[in-house]
């Protein structure tokens, strides 16, 4: 795993190279976020070091695309704005941490290691299939963003909840749907059906949700 730096200053970019490769981390200079957006189609990144003024956008923007399809990537924002609503809005729109220029390198580390940490508990705290971000209603399995209707998205986060229990058909109508009583249980049967087969598009040998005959579904519980 590497730490990607987006910086367009060859002078703080290389510093920065100098400091992340003294304590041993692996580092990726690029200097616009098309070089960026390419980098990150390819591989995999443990951190994100991103400048907010850059030649062919805003850092800003491209963290937020980012997040469209990854919540969970590290994004440390290096930057000479000091204004508050700066800093605000950039931890608002899914940032993990601001840095001003100048800045001191033992800093920097320092923030890069107490984010590389806090994902590492983060992780070790969710199950390991899924991550989910339940204010903007997205799921990842096995680091791959589900692309879900807004019911599967229900039925899944319902399943996440309380992995090992079962729940019947009624319970899960109850609650995913805004009107259960407007559908049939077997709804979720064909629900539960699109799910399967989006998840063992990402992992083919894995099937986490569990038939429970006469009484209903549940996640398989890790455990």
């Amino acid at each position: 795993m590497t730490i990607l730096v987006v910086e367009d200053e060859t002078g703080i970019a290389d510093s920065i190279d100098y400091a992340l490769s003294a304590q041993g981390y692996s580092c990726h200079l690029v200097s616009t976020i098309g070089e960026a957006r390419r980098y990150v189609g390819m591989h995999p990144v443990q951190l994100i070091i991103l400048d907010v003024g850059l030649p062919d956008g805003s850092g800003f923007d491209w963290c937020i695309e980012i997040r469209q399809t990854d919540i969970s990537t590290p994004i440390l924002f290096l930057t000479a704005r000091n204004e508050e609503p700066n800093r605000i809005f950039g931890l608002d729109i899914g940032g993990d941490d601001y840095v001003v220029k100048p800045f001191s390198p033992r800093e920097l580390i320092a923030r890069i290691r107490s984010l590389l940490r806090r994902c590492q508990q983060q992780a070790q705290q969710l199950d390991v299939e899924f991550v989910i971000d339940r204010q903007k209603q997205r799921i990842q399995y096995y680091g791959v963003m589900l692309d879900l209707a807004r019911y599967e998205y229900r039925l899944l986060a319902v399943l996440i909840k309380y992995p090992g229990r079962i729940y019947s058909r009624r319970d899960l109508m109850n609650s995913a749907w805004d009107d259960p009583d407007m559908s049939t249980e077997r709804t979720i049967d064909s629900h539960i059906r699109s799910l399967r087969k989006k998840l063992h598009q990402i992992q083919p040998e894995k099937d986490p949700i569990e038939t429970h005959r006469g009484m209903g579904y549940s996640l398989r519980d890790v455990e």
